[in-house]
């Protein structure tokens, strides 16, 4: 049995950092699975990241708008509004359009790159793999 060679599942796609200035970081993670978005955020939290949880691309909208974190993780299939809807909307607001966005997703790199019409996201970074793996890629992001 011929084994797959492990590559690489998580990774920057932009050269963007987001400069923190001595403050906390801010994340907002996007997923319509409750569950798995309100583990990563406490998860986050034993990281001293202030994190908050939409659960929807509709919810992440609004509360990216208001609350302007640093970086949004964020599920790409969800339903009404989908991560790359989400993102799209994000990236073209005057007061969002430099958050740093990481494709949280089942999806392979290849299907998520397919339906981006612009840089919507800045890395990806696949479901399923040690949370470590993405706040490593979250990390290349946040500066000083």
């Amino acid at each position: 049995m011929q084994s797959i060679p492990n590559k690489s599942i998580s990774h920057s796609w932009t050269a963007r950092r987001i400069q923190l200035g001595g403050a906390q970081l801010r994340i907002l993670v996007v997923d319509d699975n409750r569950n798995a978005a309100e583990a990563l955020a406490t998860y986050l939290s034993f990281e001293d990241i202030e994190s908050r949880v939409a659960f929807g691309g509709a919810e992440a909208i609004s509360i990216g708008s208001a609350w302007v974190p640093h970086v949004i993780v964020m599920d790409i299939s969800m339903p009404v509004c989908n991560g790359v809807q989400a993102a799209y909307a994000l990236r073209h607001n005057g007061r969002t359009s430099g958050i740093a966005m990481i494709a949280f997703t089942a999806l392979d790199e290849a299907e998520v790159r397919r339906h981006l019409t612009d840089q919507e996201f800045d890395g990806y970074c696949q479901k399923g793999q040690p949370p470590a793996n993405l706040l490593a890629l979250v990390m290349t992001f946040a500066h000083g």
